[in-house]
């Protein structure tokens, strides 16, 4: 009798982070580490196209290690913010709406790696879309070093204070470490829906 071995269904994971590569190089070193393990668990990295910072080392360890990336740019930013031209696939789209909608409508789950304003807007609209119900994809977020340890801290605050709902809260996942949320996200993603 041969041994059985379960595959992982394959997914695509839609990665919200910065396109700079932060002070600690921790952040950096998440980001390849998260690329090279969704490449060699068959996941397909979606993310917003450029070939600098964390976003690049991103792509590039996921090429690196076999994997497939789509990468989502609107028209004026791709000069701005240097376009990773050696993707597998690079959307254009006319601005920043459709950008934000392409990468959804291209994901299964969605996760957010250290960034700043852009990650966090791109990160909130794709939870609230969740929250509203025009999506039921399993969202998380890496706390690379204790970076987003007072963002989750302030969401506990909004339940707390009423602005928030526990059942919300609690549906957005979150580890330390890019193979421990991989995981939890993975299991999300085989529950029946």
């Amino acid at each position: 009798m041969g041994i059985i071995i379960e595959e992982k269904s394959m997914a695509r994971f839609c990665v919200f982070l910065g396109s700079r590569e932060g002070r600690d190089p921790q952040y950096l070193a998440d980001a390849q580490r998260l690329g090279d393990t969704l490449a060699r668990r068959g996941h397909t990295l979606v993310y917003g196209g450029a070939r600098i910072g964390m976003m690049g080392a991103l792509a590039d360890s996921t090429l690196e290690a076999g994997g497939e990336v789509i990468g989502v740019m609107p028209d004026h930013l791709v000069d701005r913010e240097q376009a990773h031209l050696g993707l597998t696939e690079l959307i254009r789209v006319r601005n920043m709406h459709e950008r934000k909608a392409s990468m959804a409508a291209h994901a299964d789950a969605f996760i957010m790696l250290p960034g700043g304003i852009g990650t966090l807007e791109e990160f909130f609209e794709a939870w609230t879309w969740h929250y509203l119900g025009l999506h039921d994809k399993p969202i998380g977020v890496l706390d690379s070093e204790g970076f987003y340890a007072p963002l989750l801290s302030f969401l506990d605050n909004t339940v707390e204070q009423g602005f928030l709902n526990a059942h919300t809260r609690a549906e957005l996942l979150d580890a330390t470490d890019p193979l421990e949320l991989l995981d939890i996200l993975e299991a999300q993603l085989a529950r029946p829906r």
